[in-house]
C-alpha cells in the first residue's frame, strides 16, 4: 500500500487524520487537530490549535491554518477554526483561530482561497466563495455564499458581504456589501448588479426571469432614485416579492443596527462624490 504520510511530516500522536488523507514533506500537524477523509495536506503546510477540516479539501504548500489570532485580547483560550468539505486553499494562506473562549472561524464547503490570502479571527465564509490573491479579512468578517472576492484588497473588521456579491479587486471594503451587487473602487461604490453571476447561478431564469427583474428594479429604486434608504426599503415592500428580495432587504436593515458598519455608498447616499 502506497504511503500517505510522507517520512519528514511532523504529527502529533494525538491528532486524528482519517487513513486517507495526504501529508507531504515537512508539514506540522498539532495535537489537537481533526482531518477527515481523502483531504491532501501539502509541504510544509502548518495545522495547529482545535482545528477541524472535513473531507476532500486540498491544502496546497505553505498554508498555516489554526494558528493564534492576531488580536491583542486574546489570552490564550481554547478557540477553534472549523473548515467544511471541498475546499481549495491555495499557496500560504493563513487562517487564524477565534480570539474567545469557545468561538470559531468558520469556512463552509466548496470554497477557492487563493494564494497568500489571509483569515483573521472570527471570520464566517460561506459556500462557494471565491477569494482571489493577496486579499487580507481583517477580525470577525462574514462572507455569504457565492461571492466573489477580487484580489489585492482590505476587508475592514466587522464587515459583512452579502451572497453573490461581486467586489473589485483593489478596493477598500470599510462596510458592508450588499448581495447581488459589483462594488469597486478605493474609496468603494455600489456599481451594478452583479449581472454576470447573477445569470451564472441561474436567478435571470427563476420564475420566468422575474426574480431577476425584480432585482433590477430593486437595485434601480436604491441606487438611482435619489431617495434614502428608508424611503428606497419602503419602495422595495412594493415588488413582487421573492426570496432573494428578502434577502436583500434584511442585510440591507441588518447593515444599519449597531454594532455593523453600516453600507457601502451608491448614488443614494448625497455623502459620496457622485
Amino acid at each position: 500500500m502506497k504511503t500517505l504520510i510522507h517520512p519528514t511530516a511532523v504529527i502529533h500522536p494525538g491528532a486524528d487524520l482519517h487513513p486517507s488523507v495526504q501529508v507531504g514533506p515537512y508539514a506540522v500537524i498539532g495535537e489537537h487537530v481533526k482531518v477527515g477523509s481523502d483531504t491532501i495536506i501539502g509541504a510544509h503546510v502548518v495545522l495547529d490549535g482545535s482545528t477541524e477540516i472535513g473531507v476532500g479539501n486540498h491544502i496546497f504548500p505553505g498554508a498555516a491554518i489554526g494558528l493564534e489570532p492576531q488580536d491583542l485580547k486574546y489570552k490564550g483560550a481554547v478557540s477553534y477554526v472549523k473548515i467544511g468539505d471541498n475546499n481549495r486553499i491555495r499557496e500560504y494562506v493563513t487562517i487564524n483561530r477565534a480570539t474567545g473562549a469557545g468561538e470559531a472561524t468558520l469556512i463552509g464547503n466548496n470554497n477557492l482561497l487563493m494564494a497568500y490570502a489571509h483569515v483573521a479571527h472570527n471570520c464566517v465564509i460561506g459556500d462557494s466563495v471565491v477569494i482571489a490573491n493577496a486579499v487580507a479579512m481583517a477580525g470577525h468578517v462574514h462572507i455569504e455564499s457565492r461571492a466573489t472576492i477580487g484580489g489585492v484588497l482590505g476587508i475592514h473588521q466587522f464587515v459583512h458581504i452579502g451572497k453573490l456579491a461581486m467586489v473589485g479587486g483593489m478596493s477598500r471594503i470599510d462596510r458592508d456589501v450588499p448581495p447581488y451587487m459589483l462594488v469597486e473602487g478605493n474609496p468603494a461604490k455600489v456599481r451594478s448588479l452583479n449581472l454576470i453571476g447573477l445569470k451564472r447561478a441561474g436567478i435571470s431564469e427563476l420564475d420566468d426571469g422575474k426574480v431577476f427583474q425584480t432585482l433590477k428594479k430593486a437595485f434601480r429604486t436604491l441606487y438611482r432614485s435619489g431617495l434614502t434608504l428608508n424611503q428606497a426599503l419602503e419602495k422595495l415592500d412594493l415588488l413582487q416579492d421573492n426570496e432573494h428580495l428578502q434577502h436583500l432587504r434584511q442585510f440591507l436593515q441588518l447593515s444599519q443596527m449597531s454594532g455593523r458598519r453600516g453600507l457601502i455608498p451608491g448614488r443614494m447616499d448625497t455623502r459620496s462624490d457622485e
